[in-house]
């Protein structure tokens, strides 16, 4: 049995993670051209989030916008809602890459968060929050 100090140190621990993974990811998108840059003949993108508990049957968040394309960067991806979940979150970029490459208008998905958390802050579970989108692109 693990002692109070230890768990502790674990929660710490965890918590560092989080906070390492996000500083990547946030340099890999800063590192990535603008969207603009990378596909030249989109000339819109509208983009409508909806996050989901694990089972789906539960919306709870939703993100509608139009993206612009001068500043959002082509490493298009968005955070976890979980503020457990480490190493998570769901990248559409390559989904935007090739919706663009076949000159598609309009992309529904969904993606699971491949991400962790902590339960009782012992045992790791996966988090498996949903992500359903809806991709508009204008060429």
């Amino acid at each position: 049995m693990l002692s109070y100090l230890e768990i502790k140190i674990m929660k710490r621990h965890q918590i560092g993670h989080r906070a390492e993974f996000r500083k990547e990811q946030s340099q890999r998108v800063a590192n990535s051209a603008s969207i603009s840059t990378s596909f030249p003949r989109l000339k819109s993108l509208k983009v409508d989030l909806a996050f989901c508990t694990p089972d789906g049957a539960t919306r709870s968040s939703q993100v509608k916008y139009a993206v612009n394309l001068e500043h959002a960067k082509s490493v298009f991806q968005f955070d976890c809602l979980n503020n457990e979940c480490v190493r998570g979150d769901f990248d559409l970029s390559e989904i935007l890459a090739k919706a663009v490459a076949a000159r598609e208008k309009n992309v529904v998905g969904e993606m699971c968060c491949h991400g962790w958390r902590n339960k009782d802050s012992i045992e790791e579970t996966k988090c498996r929050r949903l992500l359903r989108y809806e991709l508009n692109l204008g060429f």
